[in-house]
């Protein structure tokens, strides 16, 4: 299984604090941000986009499987060279996405730091994206989403197993086992039913903005609920 990183600090975390990015990190959703700036671009044909937004619909009304459609809508960057995606995803954190970072987060990752924990993006998101509000943000590693490269070219298909659903937990749990740590001492912020197997193996689950669905779960096991902005 390949991981994003796996250099440990100098000395063991107390513990390590996991984030989810779209709508957790930030307000907006860089999957569908990315696939608009692509178009209006003139790199995505209209009917790439309108075949974006019925899988982004199959998978909002859980109408076909899952990682599936998670596969399907990243086969759209195909052919396209590695320098366009990160120059695409750079343009659309700039514009989009670091603008709506919830103001509660900076104040999240001092507490954490305070503490001597360890600050992870843990997103389905993908790899430039997360790297992007890395460094604006300061986080000590990334496990997220990669595309499989070829000679310079996205292939259109994943590197690997995208960070989705129970991949989260797989990787978090790695993770920890890599860092000296384990999933009981961890933290893991997320904001919707996708994030359900990382908030269901940590210590401390934290709902941002949770949808319905996580909610509800959320009330019955008394996880903590934030409401950020």
């Amino acid at each position: 299984m390949a991981f994003a990183s796996t250099v440990k600090l100098k000395e063991d975390p107390e513990y390590i604090a996991f984030f989810d990015v779209d709508g957790t990190i930030i307000g907006a959703n860089s999957g569908k941000s990315l696939v608009f700036h692509a178009y209006n671009s003139g790199m995505m044909s209209r009917f790439e986009l309108m075949r974006a937004i019925n899988l982004s619909l199959l998978y909002k009304y859980n109408l076909r499987d899952t990682f599936k459609i998670i596969n399907d809508m990243v086969s759209w960057v195909k052919g396209m060279p590695e320098k366009t995606i990160l120059e695409i995803s750079s343009e659309v954190c700039s514009g989009t996405l670091v603008p709506s970072i919830f103001s509660e987060v900076k104040a999240e990752l001092e507490f954490h730091r305070s503490k001597k924990a360890k600050v992870v993006i843990l997103s389905s998101a993908l790899r430039p994206v997360c790297q992007h509000l890395s460094d604006i943000l300061g986080f000590d590693d990334i496990l997220s989403s990669e595309l499989e490269v070829v000679d310079g070219y996205y292939t259109g298909r994943p590197k690997g197993q995208l960070c989705f659903g129970e991949e989260k937990a797989t990787k978090l749990r790695k993770y920890c086992e890599m860092n000296n740590s384990t999933p009981e001492k961890a933290w893991y912020y997320g904001d919707s039913i996708p994030d359900l197997n990382a908030l269901s193996i940590v210590g401390n689950p934290v709902c941002v903005n949770p949808d319905k669905k996580l909610a509800k779960i959320a009330l019955k096991n008394k996880w903590k609920i934030y409401r950020w902005h």
